[in-house]
């Protein structure tokens, strides 16, 4: 693997996530949720920033660029073409099926509307990483504030179908809240009840729940499976297809209060 990849909490939930090639030095950071910390974290590791990849237009993923452009001026802003007209001025605008280049290291450039219309994620094929932003979760998925349900799960299938020992980067710490709220319609998978004591564990510790693999989040994430018949069984929902229980299981998710 040429890329090395850095974790740290911005703000209160959000993950800092630099992407380093070990080849060329080249370092980018995938969002801005905070400049500052960002650009402390890139500094004590020697590793400027080369690239700014943007996954999506939400405050919390953008709002540090200013910064971190002042900052590195040699920095290249990379998001979706799409969505320019609400993200930071872009140097690099980038559609579905498009190859953005970190030095040595190529990620393709996947287009995942549900979160919002124009949010994508970056997928380093040779590396075995995908940096998902807020369109998959650890246990879980983004809230569906732009577009419909089926364009979500549509957009979950694709990140799902990737290699299983791809790891996945998230935007969010959520996977001990997201675990809370799955078993509630999983109660019978096992390796999901094995996986939430394993977080809560981690947590205990002051520990980080992801990166999470592919291969994990099919085995137990329920917005992942709601073609079993388990999960239907659960949601009341055993003949429905999985479109509709996909959407009721995601509403369900946004009023749930455990």
């Amino acid at each position: 693997m040429s890329i090395e990849v850095a974790q740290f909490i911005c703000l209160s939930d959000n993950f800092g996530l630099l992407v380093h090639d070990r080849a060329t030095g080249a370092t980018a950071s995938v969002d801005s949720p905070d400049g500052e910390t960002i650009a402390a974290e890139a500094e004590r590791r020697g590793w400027p920033l080369t690239h700014l990849l943007l996954t999506h237009h939400h405050l919390d993923h953008i709002e540090g660029t200013e910064f971190l452009k002042k900052r590195f001026p040699q920095m290249k802003v990379v998001g979706a073409a799409n969505d320019a007209h609400r993200l930071p001025p872009l140097d690099e605008a980038v559609s579905d099926g498009d190859e953005v280049s970190l030095g040595a290291a190529r990620a393709k450039v996947i287009a995942t509307p549900g979160h919002t219309l124009g949010h994508i994620v970056y997928y380093f094929p040779d590396d075995e990483a995908v940096f998902v932003g807020d369109t998959l979760f650890s246990l879980g998925c983004g809230r569906v504030f732009e577009g419909t349900t089926d364009e979500m799960r549509l957009s979950l299938e694709k990140v799902a179908n990737l290699p299983r020992e791809t790891r996945v980067y998230c935007g969010h710490e959520y996977t001990q809240a997201n675990g809370r709220f799955a078993i509630t319609v999983d109660p019978e998978n096992t390796v999901l009840r094995d996986r939430i004591a394993r977080v809560d564990a981690l947590r205990a510790a002051g520990r980080f729940t992801l990166p999470t693999t592919i291969a994990l989040e099919n085995a137990t994430n329920p917005f992942l499976r709601v073609e079993d018949p388990l999960v239907k069984k659960a949601m009341g929902m055993d003949d429905a297809n999985p479109f509709a229980v996909f959407a009721a299981m995601r509403e369900r998710k946004n009023s749930f209060a455990g």
